[in-house]
């Protein structure tokens, strides 16, 4: 079968097709042809050498994939730790939701990495309920995306940050109550205008050290920060004093790491609480683009330069 090979030469990513053996599933796992698979930001760090796969699972990248169980016929959309950029992949049983009707079958590669890590992090980490208010930074990605429109649905309000102007008309599509362009002005000072003070009850915060200090401002008493990324650095000056004052907690998450006995209760959760909106039409995906595998390497170099708006995808022609 073939799956991605990827390196980055001279500042450019150099991605190859190469075959290799079809996965053998085990214990607990099913075989999946895979249709299409997901792009994401850990890929990026994974090649550059920073992400690697949890012990036990595949090394390839990809973590997200949809496709048809090769048993049953089923079609399927599914969160992997590794090796979802394939035609094949091996999927814990636990891990693998079913393809929304509504949906194409590569449509539904959209939904594992991006939906998941919204509800893990708006939900069960940062505890969001009907009636709060809720801040997602970099919310033009597939993520970011997702958590608006998680959010919206679960009843809370919304506010939605971006570095580019023209992506702002795609997080009002997706719900946001407050669209900020972060390049004109600070989204403290756009919030306050917004909702007032100390407004924030969740923060959605994949951008880490830019952004985490300005997040407390905005935060409410009781508010929770999740940190889920660190785009613009590890390391960052916090006021404790501020977050004591006000009761605040700053949560960190990471998805990919966790066993697959957590993965399969949060797909669980996910499956009973999130995934009927497809159904019902209160949520869709936002695909920005797709590739062939041959031209991978147009993917990856269109989300590292942060053009995308939404999920690229990977079309293994099936």
């Amino acid at each position: 079968m073939r799956i991605l090979e990827a390196s980055v030469v001279d500042d450019r990513y150099r991605v190859e097709v190469v075959e290799v053996p079809v996965p053998v599933a085990r214990p607990g796992e099913v075989l999946v042809e895979v249709a299409a698979s997901g792009l994401n930001r850990a890929d990026l760090s994974q090649i550059a050498g920073h992400y690697p796969a949890p012990d036990g699972e595949p090394a390839a990248l990809g973590l997200e994939l949809s496709g048809v169980v090769v048993a049953t016929g089923e079609r399927v959309c599914a969160l992997v730790a590794g090796g979802g950029h394939a035609e094949f992949a091996a999927v814990p049983v636990g891990q693998i939701l079913p393809a929304p009707e509504r949906l194409g079958l590569a449509e539904a590669a959209a939904i594992p990495e991006a939906f998941l890590t919204a509800y893990l992090n708006l939900v069960l980490e940062g505890n969001l309920a009907r009636g709060n208010r809720a801040l997602v930074h970099a919310a033009a990605s597939g993520v970011g995306l997702a958590a608006i429109q998680t959010a919206k649905y679960l009843g809370a309000a919304v506010a939605a940050t971006s570095r580019s102007a023209a992506k702002l008309p795609a997080l009002r599509k997706a719900g946001a109550d407050l669209a900020i362009d972060t390049s004109a002005e600070e989204f403290a000072v756009a919030i306050e205008r917004g909702w007032g003070r100390n407004a924030v009850d969740v923060i959605l915060d994949p951008v880490g050290a830019a952004t985490l200090s300005v997040d407390l401002e905005v935060l409410a008493t009781g508010g929770r920060v999740v940190v889920l990324s660190t785009m613009s650095g590890a390391k960052a000056e916090l006021d404790l004093a501020r977050l004591m004052g006000k009761r605040g907690r700053v949560i960190g998450s990471m998805l990919r790491a966790r066993t697959r006995e957590d993965k399969a209760e949060i797909v669980g959760r996910f499956r009973s609480e999130i995934l009927p909106g497809f159904a019902s039409g209160d949520l869709s995906v936002t695909i920005d683009s797709t590739f062939p595998a041959e031209r991978a390497a147009g993917a990856f170099d269109r989300m590292r330069s942060n053009r995308n708006v939404g999920k690229i995808l990977i079309d293994w022609g099936r």
